[in-house]
């Protein structure tokens, strides 16, 4: 009967020394874990944490870009009106001398 008891305690101990090992692994692997998500995360904030500024930044250079690209547009659309206009005096100029080239020479002298 004793053998017995001495076998199922050693059985139970062995078991017990079992788990013991895999609850100590696992806490290995679980703190190597840990560790490399308190790692990613540090480097996280690191990279991260001057985000908000650079982007408030960002938006009030973009704010800054579209006022000026708007300016810059007006002044395109003004210069294009007075090419416009200098052209249409081109051609009526041209036209008109083309007019003159074309007269005869006694509709001439009675310029």
């Amino acid at each position: 009967m004793i053998t017995v008891v001495v076998i199922l305690n050693l059985l139970i101990s062995l078991f017990c020394f079992y788990l013991a090992w895999r609850i100590w692994k696992l806490r290995r692997v679980l703190a190597a874990a840990a560790d490399i998500v308190a790692r990613a995360e540090q480097s996280t904030y690191r990279v991260l944490h001057g985000a908000p500024q650079a982007i408030s930044r960002g938006q009030l250079g973009v704010h800054g870009l579209k006022k000026r690209y708007q300016h810059l547009e007006f002044q395109l659309q003004r210069v294009q009106r007075v090419l416009m206009v200098l052209g249409f005096i081109q051609k009526t100029y041209q036209s008109r001398r083309r007019r003159r080239g074309k007269r005869s020479p006694a509709e001439r002298s009675q310029l």
